[in-house]
């Protein structure tokens, strides 16, 4: 018989872990070995356990996803990560890919997709969810304020994600590990770039570009 492919579950969500690994669980190729809600943790059980495929959620607390991907794949160029979020948006599938990982999938996905894209990152394989090529094929010409966005550094767009959810450079300093001043000057950066002056002003080119739901 062959050997499962092991499954490392990143999600903040207790609820929402339970319910993919009682999915998995009717996938005989499939053995979820391990369940971590931050990416602190993540990165401790991937030492442990050295999964096939670990599975990230992008938004969560402390370092968050594209942080975690970036971390790990630094450590470990072999890793396979699969990005499974509640973001829709190319710029999402774009950093997460240019973080590391090798698939990235939509939480609206049909469960069949989750299987297939584990199975596929596991043989070796890249997986994109089939809707998003469609998207970066169809989509429009990009605005300024996207193309700006996907210019910003990871570490910029890190910073520029959390002022847009009304993070303080304080708590941004602490979730980041970075110290108060860098943070802050990642900001008056994130501003430069976007010629803007005020949080506010973030929080709405982030709303009007797809980057945060309202």
């Amino acid at each position: 018989m062959k050997t499962p492919i092991k499954v490392i579950l990143v999600d903040d969500h207790a609820i929402v872990r339970a319910g993919f690994r009682m999915l998995l669980s009717t996938e005989d190729s499939i053995d979820v070995v391990a369940e971590a809600e931050r990416g602190e943790e993540a990165w401790q059980l991937y030492l442990k356990h050295r999964p096939d495929v670990l599975i990230m959620d992008l938004s969560m607390p402390g370092i968050g996803g594209l942080e975690t991907i970036r971390r790990i794949c630094n450590k470990d160029s072999d890793a396979k990560i699969l990005a499974f979020s509640v973001h829709d948006e190319m710029v999402y599938v774009n950093r997460a890919l240019d973080a590391g990982a090798k698939g990235y999938i939509s939480k609206n996905s049909a469960p069949s997709s989750l299987i297939e894209a584990i199975q596929a990152i596991a043989a070796g394989n890249d997986y994109i969810e089939p809707v998003f090529l469609k998207n970066s094929i169809d989509q429009i010409p990009e605005t300024d304020y996207k193309a700006i966005i996907e210019s910003l550094s990871p570490r910029e767009f890190d910073v520029f994600l959390l002022l847009a959810k009304g993070l303080t450079a304080h708590k941004i300093s602490e979730d980041l590990c970075l110290g108060y001043k860098t943070v802050a000057n990642y900001g008056t950066q994130i501003r430069s770039k976007l010629k803007v002056s005020s949080v506010a002003e973030l929080v709405h080119i982030a709303l009007v570009s797809g980057v945060i739901k309202s």
